[in-house]
């Protein structure tokens, strides 16, 4: 017993010390994570700015490390960059708009309507695909899509063979084939980032009280009603929540744009070849500071929405 208690002395100690400075043990417990928040993360981010406002010499395709606004300039002035900006912020606000039209009506019906027993089919169905890799279902899609795919025999089943073909001929949407459209790559989007719209959604619906549903209806309201006064208004901060996550994962991705779709560039493929096959680093940062800014601007609209209770 003796020997347990002298054992016990030095940490009883420092446990004392600690417990009558909370403030100096709270800042201990931060040091850690701050530091490496300072140094990886911000760090990095402030190296990614630096280096967007140096320029790259033409002829010796050395970067010049003096501040200019040049790389800036090549970038909103030269209009196959800035049409590569337009193309991928249109892809982004698509993507959302429709994963939020599919996703609402499913989260609430599986908040609503669904049973104890098929609520937990619905969100196994929604997580279990998240949980296969990224390739693996960007690459079954580019199968579904091709011009020998499922989804094309499956038109030619149903006689609408000339539709899709139709489809497939719409300038700035069509191509050979749905693989090879931006048509093909809005349907791999919304299905890759459809859960991330979905969960939140279906949060945010749990919190409504059902007494609110009760007083509308007792109150005369009909179904439409309800859902447009009642419902969907306190739905907002999900839906808000899930279209960041919706827009900000489109704007970033390269490997979607690079795998399926027509010809074009997006801003993630275009970060990926400045930096790796041009050697064009200040624009490969000018490039990556675009989503940086959308999604700071994004994040404070959607801010006054609510999304982050929802998160």
């Amino acid at each position: 017993m003796a020997e347990v208690a002298v054992m016990r002395g030095p940490f009883r100690g420092v446990s004392t010390f600690f417990y009558r400075r909370s403030t100096f043990y709270l800042l201990l417990l931060l040091v850690p994570p701050l530091l490496w928040l300072g140094t990886v993360y911000l760090g990095t981010l402030f190296a990614l700015l630096t280096q967007s406002i140096y320029s790259i010499d033409e002829f010796t395709a050395q970067i010049v490390r003096k501040p200019t606004l040049a790389t800036y300039k090549q970038l909103f002035t030269q209009p196959a960059n800035l049409d590569i900006v337009l193309r991928t912020v249109s892809m982004a606000v698509c993507v959302t708009i429709v994963a939020a039209t599919i996703a609402f009506p499913i989260a609430n019906y599986m908040v609503r309507y669904a049973s104890s027993r098929a609520k937990a089919v619905f969100y196994v169905a929604i997580l279990v695909p998240m949980w296969v890799s990224y390739l693996v279902k960007v690459y079954a899609w580019r199968l579904i899509l091709a011009k020998e795919g499922i989804l094309s025999w499956f038109f030619n089943v149903i006689g609408a063979q000339g539709l899709l073909d139709a489809i497939l001929e719409t300038p700035g949407v069509g191509g050979p084939s749905l693989a090879s459209s931006y048509l093909g790559m809005f349907i791999v989007f919304v299905y890759m980032w459809l859960p991330y719209m979905i969960l939140p959604i279906a949060a945010a619906l749990e919190r409504v009280p059902a007494s609110l549903l009760q007083a509308s209806a007792d109150l005369g309201a009909k179904p439409g009603t309800t859902f447009r006064t009642v419902i969907f208004p306190l739905a907002m901060p999900g839906l808000a929540a899930g279209s960041i996550f919706t827009f900000s994962l489109t704007l970033g991705d390269y490997i979607i744009p690079s795998i399926v779709g027509a010809p074009g560039y997006f801003i993630g493929m275009m970060v990926y070849q400045q930096q790796g096959t041009a050697g064009n680093i200040p624009l490969a940062a000018a490039f990556s500071v675009v989503p940086i800014v959308l999604i700071a601007i994004y994040l404070m609209f959607v801010k006054r929405l609510g999304a982050f209770d929802a998160l």
